[in-house]
């Protein structure tokens, strides 16, 4: 008996960027040996189409996958089935459809059950329709608005793209939305159509369930959990930032400088945070507090917190950000980093600021001014003597470069002093020309001179040093070292030991 194998995490391929939308023509493994994705410029609907291959059944094949799913229904446990290990379900699937073919008298050749088998697994231990989607390493969002219309992605290279997939029944997508619940550990019904929750990999996901609240019938959005977040070099090689930014908030981090980062949705803020978050020293210890887990750090020092949502009514079993972040001040920690920051927990995440944490975290917002505003009306309310802790802005933006969307660290902003009127002083040390897309840098940092009144240096160490930084970053970029591990590596070396880290990459 041939085993069957399925590899749910096949090689991540490098995508190309293509200059004319219209010349886009990609294809990579989702689920091997079963499952690919094509993308490609469709002429007749004049926009780029992400387009799902799936193994094609046969009219007989359709037939016997059905019957064997209704047998399937009455003998296995889903809930035990999802708690077993992948080899396991594997094998699990395969013993109970094997003897189901024989108890049904059915004649499946090796090359159909192959295939039958593939829908077997999506749909019992997989999300149905949507589980290649959801092994897109490169997919951010997933985004259904109902029935008869396609679902959406946010693609990480490509951006937003229509799919193949579409939900032609209410009761179909009703019950994906139920699965979807009962994943999350939560319940949906008529009478609770609403949906909020975290799948087991730490995916957001957000649903409707009934015709009443949305016209077209059940909708979910999912974030997309990332295990392996996007390195400070891989954001070089995106032209997000420039070398001389990383290598500013390389001395920020390491000086223990209090930074937010702004920004709109979906503008790459928490990517960013994610990334300044490599400067961290190596034995410092790193509290993360989130909504739903999306920091990823590579180090054993941290305790990652994410917020707990209440069970039915009356919040019981909540734990909220505020309660979570007022508790990790308990926890010793050298840097605090808050997902988002919303609501009365920038209160205590400030209060941290002044008694020396260091913190990273993000907020909506388009400008500092917006920020400001933000941080001293309802439902924040902070005084400015407590604004006046940060110490520099990031303001991330969505743009348009040579006709495709993008990312880009539109300006870094440094908060000088914020007068008891609550007005802020500022100096902006970087800032993105779209008109070139080139970064400039004003070589006057009001933040380099608080370090070096702090730490007693002069400011030719800090200059000397963050150039040398923001050569090393660069050197790392040409020679094409992205590995998530390996770039954590050199930057721990460089705390231990930056004279040999810098003769190895022969930066002087």
């Amino acid at each position: 008996m041939e085993e069957i194998k399925i590899d749910l995490s096949p090689p991540i391929p490098p995508l190309p960027r293509f200059p004319d939308k219209t010349k886009t023509n990609v294809r990579y493994t989702l689920i091997s040996p079963y499952v690919s994705v094509h993308i490609y410029w469709d002429n007749n609907l004049a926009e780029l189409f992400y387009e799902i291959e799936e193994p094609l059944l046969t009219k007989e094949e359709q037939a016997q996958l059905e019957k064997i799913e209704e047998g399937m229904k009455e003998l296995i446990n889903v809930n035990v089935l999802t708690e077993k290990s992948h080899k396991a379900m594997i094998r699990y699937i395969d013993k109970t459809a094997r003897f189901l073919i024989s108890e049904l008298g059915l004649s499946v050749p090796v090359s159909s059950y192959k295939k039958i088998f593939y829908y077997l697994f999506r749909d019992f231990v997989g999300l149905n329709e949507i589980e290649p989607l959801m092994r897109d390493y490169y997919i951010e969002d997933i985004e259904c608005n109902g029935i008869n219309t396609p679902i959406y992605v946010v693609h990480r290279v490509y951006r937003n793209l229509r799919t193949n997939i579409i939900f032609h029944s209410i009761d179909k997508l009703a019950s994906l939305v139920e699965k979807l619940a009962q994943r999350c550990g939560r319940y949906v019904s008529y009478a609770q159509p609403l949906l909020d929750g975290s799948l087991p990999d730490g995916s957001r996901v957000n649903a409707t369930y009934t015709t009443d609240v949305t016209s077209r019938g059940p909708t979910f959005t999912i974030r997309k959990f990332t295990k392996i977040p996007f390195t400070p070099i891989q954001l070089l090689a995106l032209n997000t930032l420039s070398p001389e930014m990383l290598s500013y908030f390389w001395l920020l981090v390491q000086y223990k400088c209090n930074i937010l980062i702004t920004g709109g949705t979906g503008s790459g803020k928490t990517t960013l945070l994610n990334s300044i978050a490599f400067f961290i020293p190596p034995e410092a210890r790193v509290v993360s507090i989130e909504d739903t887990r999306e920091i990823n750090l590579a180090r054993e020092n941290w305790v990652p917190s994410v917020a707990r949502m209440s069970i039915g009514s009356g919040k019981i079993g909540e734990v909220d950000l505020f309660a979570l972040l007022k508790n990790s001040f308990r926890q010793n920690p050298d840097y605090v980093i808050v997902g988002e920051v919303r609501g009365k927990e920038a209160f205590v995440l400030f209060q941290g600021m002044a008694s020396g944490h260091a913190s990273i975290s993000t907020i909506h917002a388009d400008s500092v001014d917006t920020v400001v505003k933000r941080l001293e009306t309802p439902p924040i309310s902070l005084s400015p003597t407590l604004v006046n802790t940060l110490d520099a802005v990031a303001i991330m933006t969505h743009a348009i470069v040579n006709q495709q969307q993008t990312r880009r660290l539109r300006e870094i902003v440094e908060i000088v002093d914020v007068t008891p009127e609550g007005i802020a002083i500022t100096n902006t040390p970087f800032v993105w020309n779209p008109r070139d897309d080139r970064f400039y840098y004003k070589k006057e940092s009001k933040v380099f001179e608080k370090i070096s009144t702090r730490f007693g240096l002069t400011k030719e160490e800090l200059t000397r040093e963050f150039e040398l930084r923001a050569k090393l970053l660069f050197e790392l970029y040409k020679r094409r070292i992205f590995g998530f591990e390996e770039v954590q590596r050199i930057i721990n070396e460089y705390y231990k030991n930056p004279k040999a880290v810098l003769e190895r990459f022969g930066v002087k």
